[in-house]
């Protein structure tokens, strides 16, 4: 691998510090420090497709930075943020983005127009916890606090909600790269599988249950799918992450960091690493098949509960 891939090797993080790090993920090296709002953690984080701007969600805070200038202020701030904003994410072509919030809301902001505009509005009549959307770049599913997973379809406004267990609120939701299946994980430590399934004289995609997991004995925090769509993970304030391999969702391995809350994690794009991020303000990078731990991404000062990571390979 040459010098100038490696240094598109960007891991992004953020957390109780008010503060987002970006590292570069071969070295451990902090390459840049951007403050965040002082009244808020950073609850998540994405880059846009063309990995030049990093966007930051918080209390009543959307925040887009930019990675190519040495400036640390964000060049946007998004008008009209109400209550906590907890996910968000890019559409492929980076023509949109989604967010999700306690006001009850999930919204589409074009990303086109400047600035940045809400063109959308999907009312989840709860606090939304989670939101990611489906491959085909037109449903989104959503998790709300009071227990309801949604499929939204962007285009049509139709949408499916279902109800996996009673008093239990729904904390992450992921879809698959490959789109066969969502996954819903819940305070309980519980996580939901549904099939996905489509033809085309459907409007929108099938959710049918498939399996479910009893994956910690405490809160899940965070739910994700590899990029090719063979393995599940889970994150827990158990201080572990659980990996489940597709398709019949069998335990295949954990990792530990002992004592702390696991908050949130991201796959390598080729699904042989993982990145930690945990509440005692390290980063980590695991190779999957030994799990094991071989680097850290130590200078947070608090707990650390976002990150971002899209990139091919992280070195040997």
């Amino acid at each position: 691998m040459g010098d100038q891939q490696q240094q598109q090797l960007i891991l992004a993080t953020g957390g109780y510090d008010h503060t987002i790090k970006v590292w570069q993920a071969h070295t451990g090296n902090c390459i840049k420090t951007m403050r965040f709002v002082e009244t808020s953690q950073v609850n998540a984080l994405d880059r846009t497709p063309d990995k030049t701007r990093l966007a930051a969600c918080g209390y009543q805070c959307i925040r887009l930075y930019d990675l190519e200038s040495n400036c640390t202020a964000p060049v946007i701030n998004f008008d009209g943020v109400q209550k906590n904003v907890t996910r968000l994410g890019f559409q492929e072509d980076g023509n949109w983005m989604f967010t999700a919030g306690e006001d009850h809301h999930v919204r589409i902001w074009d990303m086109i127009s400047a600035p940045p505009h809400c063109s959308r509005v999907f009312d989840c009549e709860a606090p939304v916890n989670s939101a990611c959307l489906h491959p085909n770049q037109v449903e989104i599913g959503m998790g709300s606090q009071n227990g309801s997973v949604f499929l939204w379809d962007v285009k049509s406004e139709k949408h499916e909600r279902i109800v996996p267990e009673v008093d239990a609120s729904i904390q992450d939701v992921a879809i698959s790269p490959d789109g066969r299946y969502l996954a819903a994980a819940n305070n309980k430590g519980n996580c939901y599988i549904w099939t996905l399934t489509s033809s085309p004289d459907q409007k929108m995609s099938t959710l049918r249950p498939f399996k479910p997991i009893k994956a910690h004995k405490r809160y899940i925090l965070r739910c994700k799918f590899s990029p090719d769509s063979k393995l599940l993970l889970t994150t827990s304030g158990d201080g572990t992450v659980g990996v489940w391999k597709t398709p019949d969702f069998s335990k295949c391995g954990e990792l530990c960091i002992e004592n702390y809350w696991v908050w949130d994690a991201a796959f390598s794009a080729d699904s042989k690493w993982l990145f930690t991020a945990s509440s005692d303000g390290v980063a980590r990078l695991w190779k999957l098949e030994t799990r094991s731990p071989i680097r850290d991404y130590t200078g947070h000062t608090k707990a650390i509960t976002a990150l971002s990571f899209k990139d091919e390979i992280v070195g040997k």
